[in-house]
């Protein structure tokens, strides 16, 4: 599998690649299939929701890690000690579905110093928090992150898959 995979993105001719799913990081083949690639000479990008331990991940890849909001309901399944493995080219994504997660993402974001310490991406959740408003608060607090949208919800139905 890991050849049919490394000929499909050789054949693209893109030298970025990002590992994503549902959550790749269940799949045991994963961490060989990003070191053959990283080996290979291609930017690697490994998006994880969080909840599992991203330690046996290629410290050359670059991580996104979601962390789970309590409006999302699965805040409970996070591995918080994530936040102490993360480099700095990481990325420490929050998806906000209102002022409640607004907060306590905020609260997170300082008391890991994660602007320090990695890239802070805050996320409207689509069609549920309008970005004006998610980005008028992180204006207001002068919050040291960067307002991310789901372009991928915008330009395509939010049913579609595969884009």
């Amino acid at each position: 599998m890991e050849d049919e995979i490394l000929n499909k993105v050789k054949q693209a001719g893109i030298g970025l690649v990002e590992i994503t799913g549902g959550e790749p990081l269940l799949q045991e083949e994963v961490y060989g299939l990003i070191k053959r690639l990283l080996d290979e000479g291609y930017e690697v990008l490994v998006e994880t929701n969080g909840s599992m331990n991203i330690e046996e991940i290629d410290r050359r890849a670059v991580v996104v890690l979601d962390i789970k909001t309590p409006g999302s309901g699965m805040s409970e399944e996070m591995d918080f000690s994530n936040l102490e493995r993360i480099k700095k080219t990481d990325e420490v994504k929050f998806v906000i579905t209102s002022r409640m997660d607004y907060e306590w993402s905020k609260e997170i974001i300082e008391r890991h110093k994660l602007p320090e310490r990695c890239h802070v991406l805050l996320s409207p959740a689509h069609g549920i928090l309008l970005p004006e408003d998610l980005a008028k608060w992180m204006i207001e607090d002068r919050l040291r992150a960067r307002l991310n949208l789901q372009l991928h919800k915008c330009i395509f139905s939010h049913e579609r898959r595969g884009v």
